[in-house]
């Protein structure tokens, strides 16, 4: 995802990054260097370099930072990045479990009822268009138990 646009606002002690998602805010204390009220951001750029993924601020020290937008998009949980999240992490796990499991692949794609193209597909942690249905398929089909929890927020 590229970033559209980037404001400073040191009152708030956060940067607001603007993306096709909408609007985000990151707060100073998440940066390294972190930015302080003797030690304030002088300029703030989008770096071309990395394909507007990421920022760049200066401090008036001179110190640098950089901060890439699934940084940003991790602390403000946007459940699109979530849920290419989720399928990363369980897609990761397929993989270990299928090279730990006496199952040969022949034998996975049988009990799953798909093509060996849909596996590989499947286990290509960089394909996002896979469904976490399918994910957790795979995962029982491997001798997996998937549990959901639902807990409240650390403060």
């Amino acid at each position: 995802m590229k970033i559209r646009g980037i404001l400073n606002h040191p009152r708030r002690q956060a940067f607001e990054i603007r993306t096709s998602r909408g609007a985000f805010a990151f707060p100073y204390d998440r940066c390294k260097p972190r930015p302080r009220p003797g030690d304030a951001v002088k300029t703030i750029s989008i770096d071309a370099d990395t394909g507007r993924e990421t920022f760049t601020y200066t401090l008036e020290s001179g110190k640098a930072g950089v901060v890439h937008v699934e940084r940003v998009l991790d602390h403000n949980e946007e459940p699109a990045y979530m849920h290419q999240a989720l399928l990363y992490r369980l897609t990761l796990d397929a993989v270990a479990r299928l090279e730990a499991s006496p199952l040969s692949k022949r034998e996975v794609v049988r009990r799953l009822g798909t093509s060996p193209s849909q596996l590989y597909r499947l286990l290509d942690p960089a394909n996002s268009r896979k469904s976490v249905d399918r994910m957790l398929g795979l995962l029982r089909v491997l001798g997996c138990e998937v549990d959901v929890v639902v807990r409240p927020r650390a403060a």
